[in-house]
């Protein structure tokens, strides 16, 4: 079954990132959420601006907000660096080879019914190709000067994803390009 399937078998784990079982991706996202295992990808063009992509209408979780370029979950035994590659060949139509930068909890709701909680790994890459996003997963994308990204975020936070401010937050503070 694919990841972006309601219904794909997600890694549960512990705060130590140990697999502890496996959950579908519905019953994770349920109430408070069960934590799991996800990444999340910051792709940098040549010039240095990074890919946001703006998430479809039809996510149930954060639909139509600007996001990092990509995110998702490993399926349960895959790697996470090659799950974060897979993804952005399947959202984005690009291949990159991911870095690994860190990892952090974090839980965020979404609504009374839905929310994050997530042991999330955050990856960067270097894309020189131009995106040819799947229309299912993505409405619109963009690049953008870091900058810009940050200046944007801090006047208008609410239209980007919880996960990805707090990561460009990280990235601006520990990592350098």
């Amino acid at each position: 079954m694919p990841e972006n399937s309601l219904g794909a078998p997600l890694a549960l784990v512990d705060a130590n990132d140990r697999q502890v079982g496996v959950a579908e991706k519905m019953e994770c996202h349920e109430g408070e959420g069960i934590l799991h295992r996800a990444f999340s990808v910051f792709i940098y063009g040549p010039d240095g601006r990074v890919l946001l992509q703006q998430r479809s209408a039809a996510k149930w979780l954060w639909p139509m907000y600007w996001s990092n370029a990509c995110c998702g979950h490993p399926l349960p035994g895959e790697d996470v660096r090659q799950a974060a590659r897979r993804r952005s060949q399947e959202e984005l139509g690009i291949n990159c080879q991911p870095r690994f930068l860190y990892k952090f909890r974090y839980q965020a709701r979404y609504s009374r019914q839905h929310s994050e909680n997530e042991l999330c790994h955050v990856f960067e890459g270097d894309c020189s190709s131009v995106p040819k996003p799947n229309p299912a997963e993505v409405a619109a994308w963009r690049w953008v000067a870091p900058g810009e990204l940050t200046r944007e975020i801090d006047r208008f936070p609410e239209r980007f994803s919880p996960w990805m401010k707090l990561e460009w937050d990280e990235i601006r503070r520990r990592f350098t390009r």
